[in-house]
């Protein structure tokens, strides 16, 4: 008496079990559903849109527009409505301007070759001195286009 080992002529029968892998694929999907609705969020920017191109723009007296420009030491300068501010005077600055106002928005105007902390300091600055929304004004939309 001689016991097959399953040599014969269809060779070895291996059937893998995919009970556990999708248990494994299951688990995972759901963790993944209850992480995703937690995961943190930037910062908002809200972003003016250009005017039509043939309508003139007349600046409103309410527009709050923070300059920041790079200055010759590396130190950034700023100008709020084309009125120079050192970066200590600006929290108490903004803090005189929007103290009446309800609607509590603030545009900022960087240069290009300036570094991100320093824009994000001025940023942080107009948060702690109440301001609601923060609107960048990008090159493109500074120019009407």
């Amino acid at each position: 008496m001689a016991m097959s080992m399953g040599n014969g002529p269809g060779g070895p029968a291996a059937d893998m079990n995919v009970t556990p892998l999708i248990d494994v694929l299951l688990t995972l999907l759901v963790i993944f559903m209850i992480i995703t609705p937690l995961t943190p969020k930037g910062e908002s920017a809200t972003i003016p849109l250009p005017p039509p191109p043939n309508q003139k723009t007349t600046p409103s007296d309410r527009t709050v527009v923070i300059q920041v420009l790079k200055g010759p030491a590396g130190e950034p300068q700023i100008k709020i409505n084309e009125e120079s501010v050192n970066l200590q005077d600006l929290q108490p600055r903004l803090l005189d301007i929007f103290k009446m106002r309800a609607e509590k928005v603030l545009f900022v105007k960087a240069d290009n070759d300036l570094p991100w902390t320093d824009i994000a300091q001025v940023i942080d600055r107009a948060h702690a001195a109440g301001v609601d929304k923060v609107g960048l004004i990008t090159a493109n939309i500074a120019q009407g286009g």
